[in-house]
């Protein structure tokens, strides 16, 4: 009979490995992933994956991985993550790492903070602003000015300090798995800055304390907010993956009127402006929100820029913006939209293209409850396109854009002047997506 082997298998011998890899680096180490027939990776170290969408073009989005020992931070109170963030204009390759959710309206010593907070000393109250604002007496030609507004300003401004978080260059900004890990009430603003990854947070509650009235936006005048809950401003290089964006626990349908207006305290979610470029977005989770994502804050934000790629998303309840593009190129491929209704958040559109922006949106699904109307789907200027093909409403093959143009007297062009080439992971057919992006997506599903 055959001696027995002593030698163990492959198999065996690297999850030894990497099981000895983990428990010699300490509970400080990144978290690693294991898939089959593959080398673990680091999620904390990890990068974007070729031509994983537009991020990947050029010299690619790496973040911080490149950082050392003393460039690595975890953190689970803003004043750790301010400090770990350190300075706008720092260069120096760093990796955050955020364990649990952060409140960002917080002092230094992790006080609640409230409106009322940042109203003090200022003179604002709502009360007073309604007062001298009110259109019966101050009209709708010009802008609120004056001691109210200024207060109003000053307040904002006060919040801002607070909420804001600046991200600098060469960053990582990951969520530690298994820690309900995310930021409520506050604002990523990555503003001309190069090779950002944002990764596995879940973004809550992003309000402003104090919207202005602007009596002479639209017809009826609107109320109108600062801060989403991801900014990109002149920022180029920048992967968004796996993250979960929503307005819990305030929704919309609490919002008063004043001056017949909703008194609107939400901005976006991920908004892409001011000449940002290259820009990934892949695998999050948008929900329960209104202006989701703008992509060009106007119809001359910039030229040449604005290449951003959308994929494996999931869209549910929210109103519009998924995206609204201007003048970019924007890839957007094996999303599920799901327009159904959700806490009172009631779909007008799903992708607006405007501003000549050249849209390719292919295999994508979309649930439509009964009684939807497929022309609704989208939504445009008359300047826009929207090409692509294999999109599918409630599994069946469609084309949106005759849909549109058929209710439409503004019609949506279906040709553009580029072909996407960076489409990593592209599935061809959509009818799976629904399934498949229901347990990928958003935070807390990286380990």
């Amino acid at each position: 009979m055959a001696a027995p082997s002593h030698r163990r298998s492959l198999r065996k011998r690297r999850l030894t490995a990497v099981s000895a890899a983990v428990l010699a680096a300490g509970t400080g180490a990144g978290v690693f992933v294991l898939h089959a027939n593959a080398a673990a990776v680091d999620l904390y170290h990890q990068t974007l994956p070729a031509k994983d969408g537009w991020a990947a073009s050029g010299t690619g989005t790496t973040g911080g991985a490149k950082a050392d020992s003393a460039h690595t931070f975890t953190v689970g109170t803003r004043a750790e993550l301010v400090k770990a963030l350190g300075s706008a204009s720092d260069t120096t390759p760093r990796i955050v790492r955020i364990k649990g959710t952060i409140d960002a309206n917080t002092d230094d010593s992790g006080k609640k903070l409230t409106c009322s907070d940042y109203a003090a000393g200022t003179g604002y109250s709502l009360a007073a602003y309604l007062k001298a604002y009110d259109p019966a007496t101050y009209g709708r030609s010009k802008l609120p000015s004056g001691t109210q507004e200024k207060a109003r300003a000053a307040a904002q401004q006060k919040q801002a300090k607070r909420i804001e978080f600046k991200v600098p260059a060469n960053t990582t900004v990951v969520g530690v798995p298994g820690t309900n890990a995310g930021i409520t009430g506050g604002m990523l603003q990555i503003q001309n800055v190069d090779n950002v990854i944002v990764r596995n947070l879940a973004f809550s509650a992003t309000e402003d304390c104090f919207p202005q009235w602007d009596p002479t936006d639209g017809s009826d005048g609107n109320w109108n907010s600062e801060y989403d809950s991801v900014t990109l401003r002149g920022a180029t290089h920048v992967w968004a993956d796996h993250n979960t964006f929503t307005d819990a626990p305030h929704f919309d349908k609490a919002n008063p009127k004043y001056f017949g207006r909703e008194y609107q305290i939400h901005d976006g979610a991920l908004d892409i402006t001011k000449g940002s470029d290259l820009v990934t977005v892949e695998r999050n989770r948008f929900t329960d929100h209104d202006k989701t994502m703008l992509i060009g804050s106007s119809d001359t934000d910039s030229t040449g820029k604005l290449h951003v790629s959308i994929h494996h998303n999931v869209w549910k309840g929210i109103v519009q913006r998924a995206p609204l593009t201007r003048l970019g190129q924007v890839h957007i491929y094996n999303n599920w939209y799901d327009t159904t209704t959700v806490d009172g958040y009631a779909p007008q559109y799903s992708i607006n293209s405007r501003a000549k922006a050249q849209v390719v949106a292919e295999a994508n699904y979309w649930t439509v409850p009964s009684g939807g109307k497929v022309a609704k789907l989208l939504s445009g200027d008359g300047t826009g396109s929207v090409a692509g093909s294999g999109n599918l409403v409630n599994g069946t093959v469609t084309d949106l854009v005759a849909a549109y143009n058929a209710a439409s007297s503004k019609k949506i062009k279906t040709t553009v002047d580029w072909t996407p080439t960076l489409t990593a992971g592209l599935e061809q057919s959509a009818k799976n997506l629904p399934t498949e992006l229901a347990t990928t997506t958003g935070a807390g599903v990286l380990r």
